[in-house]
């Protein structure tokens, strides 16, 4: 491994190399065969002095060193095999007592060992050297070559960080290094001759490939590791520096496995910190006490109307095509914005076009086709992904699914007290085509889309409203043509526009009351990336949204969202509605990532947003912020023999703003004129590093919400709206995580929070609707060998918040005589919770790998105990009796998948 160069006067830079052919201890047992024996892997680099004298008479040398590393990685002994002199031994040596490596082992066990271990001095000129005045001399040949490249995770665009490179010598000599932060290497001045590269990391499969280096001669591999097969269903991963306070994000070995989600990788938000459990069979996300539509979804940049399907039961994007999940509860970058809650921004991968020996080995091959099927008790799914025919450098991906839980969730329905007979179902579909022109371009096309239907038919209507009855239908729908462009234009100058076009279509009709929405979204982001200096980059870019939209509505105003129930629709007058339009917002933004010194970070930001529906500008400025206390790289020779493990502080200020929602501008429904909400957000965090598996994560955050969208009654009947709404929600998120290892991965997730409103200064504060106090979250999964995984998830939730009618023997309602029906009279606005919702599930998974295929099956149940939780208070017709709304039962999920 390469160490940091001291000042540049002296040049000096001291390197190493990791050592030869590992032998035992004298005092181990019998040798191992070279299958069971692993050597040991350097984990940290102690740098070196230069010995001055030799520095000043320009001397370089490479010291050989004999190491004995014992069981724990330390390495009790350091000699020089052959002495250099002038210094250059003692301070190998004494650097090289510093390191510490993870122990080779022999048979899975730990062992001491010896290696050879090369430690380079090398000089780099202060000054180039000045031309000689018979013309410039012809540069020599350097008897030496160089290697480098790039590593990915096969089928993505995502950088592997952290993998260790190892390149061993026909002589046995190695030489080691690791990936950074973009999956970058390089090992310089390795002598003429043929080499053995191999590539790890946990979670991935070993990669290994011969080359030659000739003299003078610079080698760059651009080389992709699979996963293991055991994690191979999902590729998420963040390893780019944030721009943000908060980035939650979940490895590819987690995804697939946490319980009660069957693995599908976008659920899995719904067992992180900030995320409020949604009501029963509805597909929100609540991120930090924000209403529902206070935080947008993204497929690549291209805002999407929904994440999930009917009732949060599956995500609209299947598993097998993620690339990464970014999620954001809050300070987030200034390219986002139009919201005031979070984010969550979905990239789609390359499709994979790596090969595998039999039985799932690695391959550094490329070309070949790969396929799942997979059918569970709520859907089915299918996907095709390899190279694009005898196309260079072009690849492809086409998936689909459908569900069936159609044919089985009529008796859940019956069994919680539903009684209602339905139909659901819904469907996806996704379409991606990628070309690489070359190594720094990405050329990438989709088309892809999801439908959900909902018919019901309401044999009795609800006691307390008895217009909602009859035939009852729902559905969504949604297509995207989407075509992204990543480009490196030089040096410090890069590129990344998309532009989409699409449509989405949300209907809703039940008895007379009718919502019919069709929206024709384009929209486009462009973002230019420009490396000033070393330590500076400025981001710039639009983001521009341009609507045209018809609508259709025959209803009575809807409540907004933290708003009681109305009451009856049947006593509620209904508006109507028939408009067409165009709706047109553009922003621009600015963002520069300033890292002053290795241990800083500073991303400040400013944003400019326009809509034209209410004919406002909005300027959101933003800081955030990351200092390291303690920095791995930095610290790590502190103690000999010890890791530093990272502390880190983070904190954040901005603005965000979200425009009033369409219909609150509409002339019928709302209030032109009215101006965007506004969310001042603070958030201050620590990360501790415990062990290299073991960290916590405790945030605690504020938002200041002014200027909100509320409404009163009109004196001519109906309401009036305008921005007098005001409130706050703070909370403390905690996460201590075991972060995968080769048998276990699992975290504790707890929010403690508070979410209060206010509709005018006149008006009393109110907890908001989607408060929750406590929301503890326990999960793990286990590897017990031979393909089996065990997992559990344990979760206790305060209940949801209800408004609830006046019981006996006050006066609970009053009946209205035209409607034939019974009008509440209501509590506080939700003054009362519902109780503790808990509930455990488990999930069991069974692989099995055969030559060319692999095949495995799961068992997810959801509910276990079969708890019954309460999710909403439900009355009799005149409001005097009352029950609870149960939620789904206990639900077993059997999958089987199979894989090429």
């Amino acid at each position: 491994m390469t160490a940091a160069a001291q000042d540049e006067g002296s040049g000096a830079v001291p390197s190493g190399s990791s050592g030869a052919v590992v032998k035992p201890a004298k005092d181990d047992p019998k040798t191992a065969k070279k299958p069971q024996l692993v050597p040991p892997k350097l984990l940290k680099f102690a740098s070196a002095p230069y010995p001055e004298e030799a520095q000043e008479k320009g001397i370089q040398a490479d010291v050989i060193l004999e190491l004995t590393i014992d069981q724990e990685g330390k390495v009790t002994e350091a000699k020089s095999v052959e002495p250099v002199g002038n210094g250059f031994d003692e301070a190998a040596e004494a650097a090289a007592l510093k390191f510490v490596f993870e122990p080779a082992t022999k048979d899975g066990k730990p062992i001491p060992a010896k290696i050879r271990y090369k430690y380079s001095f090398t000089l780099t000129p202060a000054e180039p050297e000045k031309p000689s005045p018979e013309g410039p001399k012809k540069p020599a040949v350097p008897d030496t070559g160089n290697i480098g490249g790039s590593l990915r995770i096969a089928g993505t665009k995502g950088p592997l960080a952290g993998a260790q490179i190892l390149i061993t010598s026909n002589a046995g000599i190695q030489t080691g290094t690791t990936t950074d932060g973009e999956g970058r290497w390089k090992i310089e001045g390795l002598p003429p001759g043929k080499y053995d590269v191999e590539i790890s990391s946990p979670g991935f499969t070993t990669g290994k490939f011969p080359f030659e280096i000739e003299p003078g001669k610079e080698y760059d591999f651009d080389y992709a590791l699979p996963p293991e097969v055991e994690g191979e269903e999902v590729t998420i991963q963040g390893v780019r520096p944030p721009r943000e306070v908060t980035r939650r994000t979940v490895e590819r070995r987690e995804i697939a496995r946490i319980p009660g989600t069957s693995g599908d990788a976008l659920r899995s938000i719904q067992s992180l910190p900030g995320v409020a459990r949604p009501p029963g069979l509805a597909g929100l996300l609540i991120v930090r006490g924000s209403a529902p539509q206070d935080t947008a979804t993204f497929v690549d940049g291209s805002e999407v109307p929904l994440i999930y399907h009917f009732g949060g039961l599956s995500s609209v994007v299947p598993t097998e095509l993620l690339d990464r999940i970014d999620f954001y509860p809050g300070n987030f970058s200034a390219r986002y914005g139009r919201v005031m809650g979070g984010i969550v921004d979905v990239a789609l991968r390359e499709p994979d076009i790596s090969c595998t020996g039999p039985y799932g080995k690695a391959s550094d091959k490329k070309g070949c086709y790969h396929g799942m099927a997979q059918v569970d008790l709520i859907d089915a799914r299918l996907l095709v992904q390899g190279p694009l025919g005898p196309l260079k450098n072009w690849s492809f991906a086409a998936a689909g699914r459908r569900s069936w839980f159609d044919l089985w969730l009529k008796p859940v329905l019956e069994e919680a007290g539903a009684g209602v007979t339905s139909a659901p179902v819904y469907d996806d579909y996704q379409f991606i085509v990628d070309h690489k022109p070359d190594a720094n371009s990405r050329l990438s096309m989709r088309f892809y889309g999801s439908h959900d239907e909902l018919e019901i038919l309401i044999k009795d209507p609800a006691a307390q409203d008895p217009a909602f009855g009859g035939n009852l239908s729902f559905s969504t729908s949604f297509w995207r043509g989407q075509m992204l462009y990543e480009t490196q234009l030089s040096k410090d100058l890069e590129l990344n526009t998309m532009l989409s076009v699409g449509e989405t279509n949300l209907a809703f009709s039940v008895s007379s009351f009718l919502f019919d929405l069709n929206l024709v979204p384009i929209e486009t982001r462009s973002e230019f990336g420009w490396t000033l200096t070393k330590g500076a980059k400025l981001n710039v870019g639009t983001d521009i949204q341009i609507v045209p939209f018809e609508v259709v509505v025959r209803a009575p105003q809807p409540p907004r969202p933290g708003e009681p129930d109305p009451g009856p629709f049947v006593t509620k007058p209904p508006l109507e509605q028939r408009q067409k339009g165009t709706g047109y917002r553009p922003a621009w933004y600015a963002e520069a990532e300033v890292t002053p010194t290795p241990r800083l970070r500073v991303v400040p930001g400013l944003r400019l947003d326009f809509a034209r529906d209410s004919g406002h500008s909005d300027l959101s400025p933003r800081v955030n912020a990351r200092y390291d206390i303690v920095n791995p790289t930095l610290d790590g020779d502190e103690e000999a023999g010890k890791l530093a493990l990272r502390t880190t502080v983070k904190g954040g200020v901005g603005v965000f703003r979200q425009p009033p929602q369409f219909q609150e501008t509409d002339d019928v429904f709302g209030t032109p004129g009215l101006e965007s909400n506004q969310a001042l957000h603070y958030t201050l965090g620590v990360e501790q590093e415990f062990t290299r598996h073991i960290e916590l994560s405790v945030e605690g955050f504020y938002k200041d919400l002014t200027n909100l969208v509320s409404r009163q009654a009109a004196d001519a009947g109906g309401f009036d709206y305008g921005n007098q709404g005001t409130g706050y929600t703070m909370g403390l998120e905690t996460l201590l995580k075991y972060k995968p290892d080769k048998h276990f991965f699992g975290w504790v997730a707890y929010t403690l929070s508070r979410s209060v409103r206010q509709e005018s200064p006149e008006e009393e504060e109110y907890l908001f609707q989607y408060d929750q106090t406590h929301n503890l979250t326990m999960l793990g999964s286990y590897r017990l060998g031979r393909g089996w995984e065990f997992g559990a998830r344990f979760r206790v939730i305060s209940g949801s918040l209800d408004t609830p009618a006046l019981s006996e023997p006050a006066l609970t309602a009053l009946y209205a005589a035209d409607a034939g029906a019974y009008t509440p009279i209501q509590a506080a606005p939700f003054s009362e919770r519902l109780p503790l919702f808990h509930q455990l599930d488990i999930r069991v998974d069974k692989r099995w790998q055969f030559r060319d295929w692999r095949l495995s099956a799961y068992l997810d149940v959801q509910n276990v105990y079969n708890n019954a939780a309460r999710e909403a208070i439900l009355y009799n017709y005149n409001f005097s009796r009352r029950s609870y709304q149960q939620g789904l039962p206990l639900i077993p999920s059997l999958g089987v998948r199979g894989e090429f």
